[in-house]
């Protein structure tokens, strides 16, 4: 029987694995036709380059394994706003439940304020657990689809009650607090858990809107808003849950619906100011906190997500590829619309990018999923040390 009638059927769905039967296949039939030194040859380049294989393989996946290492047994939990929210706010008005959002992912409204997965799914995702449930969900669900955590999040919101009328981190947290009531975890499900806490800025847009930005003030408020952080982060740790990942503000001059005033060709040098200011007083408290957990000699650690330095790298890389990192994919077309916006007749006023996947802004504030799959990417090192 040729060969090649062997071969064949082992093609037919063109699989990973049946391409590397083809490639068997291939690397035999040559064989047949040489004679034994060269064969010997052959194997023994093939046998190194093996190696070298298993090497990388092996270096990769020992990478890999570490971030994902507690996978099935870590718990995450969640608090902060529209950059980590994945479904808890409200459905009657909430952008994130409206059409185009979730046409990445999951290919319709499913609260999420972008096109698909946001921090929070990459997080899980490195943890090698489920998308969490929404707090807003756990009665929808099964009990086992909330074992590997919640997320508290809801979008608009910040530290300090906001323009949003929605649940603030202190009251994210105590919605935590009663589960922990009611048996929802156990003191060991803490042991192995982390918390993300994401702050994008709601509460510096508030601030403005009633009261201005007078510098003086915002620098004065701005050290407020890091120690109610500071406080909801003891909160947390002081409810059993061991390691805190806590996000630096992202440059807010570079929000589209900051550089829209510069044709989305430049961010503004002023709200970036705020940004490294309030980052500068994150990491001096971060750093602060941490001294004194290890001289209590607990297992608890806190991990600052430099989401600034994130951006910023990934718009230099962005800019390679498309020319403008700072354009969204979905805007509103004309003044009075955004992403998502209808008339009265239900008609769409917005209009989406051809080419959403080489955006990394999916709307005026949000991030697109390529966007944040970039900005983890920028974090993972971070992520390291969680573990």
């Amino acid at each position: 029987m040729p060969f090649w009638t062997f071969c064949a059927p082992n093609l037919i769905h063109n699989s990973p694995g049946s391409l590397f039967f083809f490639q068997i296949c291939l690397y035999c039939s040559v064989l047949l036709t040489m004679d034994k030194q060269t064969i010997i040859f052959i194997s023994f380049c093939c046998f190194l380059f093996a190696g070298i294989i298993c090497f990388l393989f092996t270096e990769g996946g020992a990478r890999r394994t570490k971030l994902e290492g507690h996978s099935g047994s870590v718990k995450l939990f969640v608090f902060g706003d529209s950059y980590a929210d994945t479904g808890n706010s409200n459905k009657s008005y909430a952008v994130s439940w409206k059409q185009p959002y979730g046409i990445t992912f999951p290919r319709k409204p499913a609260g999420r304020f972008s096109d698909g997965r946001v921090l929070t799914d990459y997080l899980a995702w490195s943890l090698g657990i489920r998308s969490l449930v929404p707090y807003t969900r756990r009665g929808d669900v099964e009990k086992w689809e909330v074992q590997n955590g919640m997320n508290f999040a809801y979008g608009g919101t910040g530290v300090f009650n906001t323009l949003e009328k929605a649940p603030n981190m202190s009251t994210q947290i105590s919605f935590f607090q009663q589960l922990l009531q009611q048996k929802w975890y156990t003191k060991q499900d803490l042991n192995s858990s982390i918390a993300l806490l994401s702050l994008a800025g709601n509460d510096y847009g508030t601030f403005v809107v009633n009261h201005g930005n007078n510098p003086k003030d915002m620098s004065d408020f701005s050290k407020l808003v890091v120690n109610q952080l500071a406080d909801n982060i003891k909160q947390i740790l002081s409810l059993g849950v061991r390691k805190i990942a806590v996000t630096t503000i992202h440059p807010l001059g570079c929000l589209p619906q900051i550089t829209i005033y510069s044709s989305w060709n430049s961010c503004n040098h002023d709200w970036n100011l705020l940004s490294n200011f309030h980052n500068q007083q994150l990491w001096q408290r971060m750093q602060s906190l941490n001294n004194t957990l290890q001289t209590d000699q607990k297992k608890n650690v806190i991990v600052v997500l430099d989401l600034y330095t994130a951006f910023q790298s990934a718009f230099a890389k962005q800019k390679n590829i498309t020319g403008n990192p700072l354009k969204p994919c979905c805007v509103g077309i004309s003044n009075g619309y955004g992403c998502g916006s209808v008339d009265q007749s239900g008609a769409k006023k917005y209009s989406v990018c051809k080419n959403r996947e080489l955006s990394f802004f999916w709307d005026m504030i949000h991030p697109s999923q390529k966007g944040w799959h970039a900005v983890y990417s920028e974090l993972q090192p971070s992520l390291y040390k969680l573990f």
